[in-house]
């Protein structure tokens, strides 16, 4: 697991490492669900979370802001009055160079020496202006869909807007 902070990960620094089957011991994505709700049904209308600035968002705050979401929604609306989308994949693989601290660490670390690093975690890279979340529903529950997204925007690592579309 990852002792470093989330915010060590969150700009986009370094070439993509996204080759699954080289590395070894990459973790599982957290994300459950991708589709919440209803998904058979026709909705007039579309809400979408939209990044507004370019960065790496962990796969652990993406299921933090489906939760959120899904919870909300749940709770306002009912279980058949909305489809939830998570609409980016996490596959970028996170590494870490751990070092060794405390007493003799100095004997113990190997420094910078085979410093690619062991795999901590997966992210979702997203562009500014990219679509993060779209939840259909009908036009009564639209103040509870902005509320979820107002809700699930803050567990996210950008800036983001709502756009209402239909």
């Amino acid at each position: 697991m990852s002792r470093k902070p989330a915010k060590m990960y969150r700009f986009v620094k370094q070439q993509a490492n996204t080759r699954q089957e080289y590395g070894r011991g990459i973790p599982n994505s957290r994300i459950n669900q991708f589709v919440m709700g209803n998904k058979n049904g026709f909705y007039p209308l579309k809400l979408d979370l939209i990044a507004k600035n370019s960065c790496q968002i962990r796969d652990k705050a993406l299921e933090a802001a489906r939760i959120t979401a899904n919870r909300t929604l749940t709770k306002k609306t009912g279980v058949l009055d909305y489809k939830l989308t998570i609409r980016i994949y996490p596959h970028i693989v996170l590494r870490e160079n751990k070092q060794a601290t405390g007493a003799g660490a100095d004997r113990v670390s190997q420094g910078m020496r085979a410093s690619f690093g062991k795999n901590v975690g997966l992210a979702a890279r997203v562009q500014s202006n990219q679509v993060i979340i779209t939840i259909n529903t009908y036009d009564k529950y639209i103040n509870f869909a902005k509320e979820a997204l107002k809700k699930a925007a803050s567990k996210i690592p950008t800036p983001c807007l709502i756009k209402v579309a239909g």
